[in-house]
């Protein structure tokens, strides 16, 4: 990932507005923020998945997670399952690994993509 110049700046993630995201199951709930342009456009999330949440999709998109609150279950698609805890993170290129989330108890992540 390159990150072009943009400005110094803060968030307040209380002041984002909350979208809701339904999955298969349960819902995920993002505050967005865009920093940079074009195609090299950084989006960085706060993700709040709901207990019995499951993803609605294999996704193929890289990311770098980390999990602040709960548990999230992550399944690639040759079979192969981690668990995140609050404290950890994983990370995976675009269009490296596919990959799908879920959780039972609920989680709070930290998402830059």
């Amino acid at each position: 990932m390159k990150m072009d110049a943009f400005p110094f700046g803060t968030t307040d993630w209380s002041q984002i507005e909350r979208t809701e995201h339904k999955g298969d199951t349960g819902a995920a709930y993002w505050r967005t923020q865009y920093f940079g342009e074009g195609d090299r456009r950084v989006r960085v999330r706060m993700v709040e998945y709901s207990p019995g949440y499951l993803a609605d999709h294999w996704c193929k998109k890289g990311h770098v997670l980390f999990c602040l609150q709960g548990e999230l279950e992550t399944t690639l698609e040759d079979g192969r399952q981690f668990m995140l805890r609050p404290g950890m993170s994983y990370q995976v290129g675009d269009d490296a690994e596919a990959h799908q989330s879920r959780t039972s108890t609920g989680a709070t992540l930290f998402i830059v993509d």
